[in-house]
């Protein structure tokens, strides 16, 4: 047996184990979508980090700085200053707020926040989760695929098929206990792996002759700021970059981290060992690429996605890379499961339980969940083994989509009093559309990206509905 498989085989057996610990803690339906609100910070703050770093982090930014260069370094920034906004603006009043009106869901805590408009908030919102979900989850099952085909030679199909069963058991088993640990152990691999692989590409590409900086400095679009773009051109790009930033406060998988802290004032905290994780790994994963590029030439990869598994398999030794490879896995694990569980949420919570009124004990409800989970699960399974879109695109979209439905949704209910539930469910619904309708025609989408547009119309929905509409139950 390889020492490739066997690092990867240790990994998965650390998961599984998890999982199997936490399968009884799940007495109630808030256990299983919550961890009834009892986390510790390190573990909330790092499975909040893994959750909200999928493949796309491991595969999807080094190939496109590979691919496009320097330009990709304001979409690292925008992250950054996303992450950092994010626990600063929505962490502590969301938790706060959504344990005033015990909500474990978003939908949830609209709904009993706007009361006479909440159940309607209720199944758009659902909706809208649902939707989104189904590519953001199929994205990531799809990552599975592209890594195992890398490092162990399996058909694409049969990767994706290994990823989904195990990401299914293990949240399925342990909701959201067992996504919140795995989500700490997967955490400080992909941490691992966006530092230590970077400062071992560089050494390679210095043994070699090749200074990273100088190759940098001859020019070349690889080496502009803009993307070989000026103009208006070079202005879209640095903004589509920065934009990704803003989709963080309206993630339900990120945000749904902060709701479960056990202790408010340890939020604080939790942003710092955010921040002090984010850096490192988003420049990394940065890195990883722009070294790809002066390493191999053109044409070495069918899919330049490719490229952090093989550079791994290259450069480290196998039971290393078979731990760093685990990286991309662990990235696209520790999203996928916290994505199936809102999902789960959204379905069982929100839609059954909640809007149809559907009565339960709480040990069915979990059944209910687990259930719900599989479905959700094989939903996700079946659009990524059909589907050949690239990992970067289908989380673009899913991004877009979900951080302009709820992010300006959660920030002006939080902190703008005239906010009204008319006001968020028009922001919702603008949301969710533009991103729909502006992602599929590529004149609007190549003049300025969706994120910025589908997120700047959904907050002005939500103020111009809310001043029309002033006097409403709160």
């Amino acid at each position: 047996m390889s020492p490739l498989l066997i690092g990867f085989i240790v990994y998965l057996l650390v998961i599984m184990l998890a999982a199997s610990l936490t399968w009884r803690m799940n007495k109630t339906q808030a256990d299983f979508l919550l961890a009834g609100r009892r986390l510790n910070i390190w573990a909330a703050t790092l499975s909040e980090r893994a959750s909200g770093e999928s493949a796309w982090l491991l595969l999807g930014l080094p190939a496109a700085a590979m691919t496009v260069g320097l330009v990709e370094s304001w979409t690292v920034i925008g992250i950054i200053a996303g992450i950092g906004f994010s626990w600063w603006a929505v962490a502590t009043g969301l938790r706060r707020e959504t344990e005033k009106y015990q909500a474990l869901t978003l939908p949830e805590y609209f709904t009993q926040r706007f009361g006479g408009s909440g159940q309607m908030i209720r199944f758009v919102a659902a909706l809208i989760i649902v939707f989104f979900y189904s590519f953001y989850v199929s994205a990531q099952f799809n990552g599975a695929g592209k890594v195992l085909n890398v490092t162990f030679g399996l058909p694409h199909g049969t990767g994706i098929a290994i990823g989904a069963a195990i990401i299914i058991l293990y949240t399925m088993m342990g909701g959201f206990f067992a996504v919140a640990w795995t989500d700490v152990i997967q955490a400080l691999i992909m941490f691992g792996t966006l530092v230590i692989l970077p400062i071992v590409a560089l050494v390679e590409l210095s043994n070699q002759g090749v200074s990273l900086a100088a190759s940098l400095g001859a020019g070349g679009t690889v080496a502009s700021w803009t993307g070989g773009k000026t103009g208006w051109a070079a202005a879209a790009a640095i903004i589509s970059g920065l934009s990704w930033g803003l989709g963080y406060s309206g993630q339900p998988h990120t945000v749904t981290r902060y709701m479960s802290i056990a202790k408010t004032d340890q939020i604080k905290k939790g942003r710092v060992v955010a921040l002090a994780w984010a850096v490192p790994a988003f420049v990394g994963a940065l890195v990883i690429g722009l070294v790809g590029y002066q390493l191999y030439p053109a044409g070495t990869f069918a899919d330049s996605e490719q490229l952090m598994p093989f550079m791994a398999t290259q450069l480290l030794p196998g039971w290393l890379a078979g731990i760093f490879i685990s990286g991309a896995i662990a990235a696209m694990m520790s999203t996928a499961d916290s994505q199936l569980l809102v999902g789960t949420s959204a379905i069982a919570e929100d839609i059954l339980h909640q809007g149809m009124g559907i009565k339960m004990t709480q040990k069915r409800l979990v059944l209910m969940s687990r259930l719900v989970t599989l479905g959700l699960g094989a939903a996700g399974f079946s659009l990524a083994l059909y589907s050949d879109k690239l990992i970067f695109s289908m989380v673009s979209y899913a991004w877009s989509g979900l951080g302009s439905s709820f992010g300006p949704a959660i920030l002006l209910t939080l902190h703008w009093k005239k906010c009204t539930g008319r006001g968020v469910l028009a922001g919702m619904i603008t949301g969710a559309t533009s991103t729909v309708i502006w992602s599929n025609i590529d004149m609007l989408e190549n003049a300025i990206s969706v994120r910025v547009v589908s997120f700047v119309l959904a907050a002005i929905a939500i103020v111009v509905f809310s001043l029309l509409k002033k006097k409403e139950p709160s």
